[in-house]
């Protein structure tokens, strides 16, 4: 008895992994998102396995179901439509579920959006978040897109784009910015510039099919420097006593995580 968590091709049937379609032949039943997307896949390399509903609105009652399954000595393979299940996608019941019960997890690799735009965005993938899809309220939106920790990975509606990118100028124009849309499918496209220049490119044209936002690190903070008061104290200190403001400025950055950039934009505003 085991759940498999099975990533599936996110747009290209064919980025589906060997390990992925044996698991898949293997399992008792396949839990997924919508059996009819699933069964396009399925059905592509001759898997006959049988599929359950799994999905946001059944969570509760198809995970109890699925761990009474397995305690019976079933094998479960977890789907979503595309994609690793749980990122953004449902899955998290279900495998909380089974560590409750004692279950065995297993968790295969394969496609995720996230990672591939953070590749193919060009921006610094050392250091980075996922944000999941962006919140809707501006207020909130305007939170997450001003914090820190690196490199921001997250999910937009295309119709949604041009007021987010609109907002991000507003913030940071010359933030790091790049929009990949259809990632791995025929139209697949990946637009760089900054935040001024993609908030101008999609201003009134939303992008069409399914985008990923890659935000390079902010410089502006909450507080609209991007320097935190204690880091900047800290830099006012040793400046004071003699030091050179840029190296100093690395110094005190590299020490406290903060943005050297910001630190001595704030001490020579």
């Amino acid at each position: 008895m085991s759940l498999v968590v099975c990533p599936t091709p996110i747009g290209n049937l064919e980025d589906v992994t060997l390990r992925v379609l044996a698991a898949l032949r293997e399992a008792d039943v396949i839990a997924c998102e919508d059996t009819r997307r699933t069964r396009t896949l399925l059905d592509r390399y001759g898997v006959s396995s049988p599929l359950m509903s799994y999905h946001e609105h059944n969570e509760e009652q198809r995970a109890a179901q699925l761990v009474e399954r397995m305690q019976g000595g079933d094998t479960v393979a977890l789907v979503s439509d595309a994609g690793m299940p749980l990122v953004s996608d449902p899955g998290y019941v279900l495998v909380r579920a089974c560590v409750a019960a004692g279950i065995g997890v297993e968790v295969l690799p394969g496609p995720s959006a996230a990672i591939a735009a953070l590749v193919a965005s060009a921006l610094p993938a050392d250091r980075w978040r996922f944000a999941g899809f962006l919140p809707r309220k501006r207020g909130e939106l305007s939170k997450v897109l001003a914090e820190g920790g690196g490199t921001l990975v997250a999910f937009e509606s295309p119709r949604r784009v041009p007021a987010t990118l609109a907002l991000l100028a507003d913030l940071d124009p010359g933030r790091e910015v790049a929009l990949c849309r259809e990632l791995t499918k025929l139209h697949e496209e990946v637009v760089r510039g900054s935040a001024a220049e993609l908030a101008e490119r999609y201003a009134g044209k939303p992008p069409k099919g399914e985008v990923v936002l890659v935000l390079g690190p902010s410089e502006i903070g909450p507080g609209g420097t991007g320097a935190e008061p204690a880091g900047l104290e800290q830099l006012r200190r040793l400046v004071d006593a003699g030091a050179k403001p840029r190296p100093a400025a690395t110094a005190v950055a590299e020490l406290t995580g903060g943005s050297a950039n910001a630190l001595y934009k704030a001490l020579t505003q």
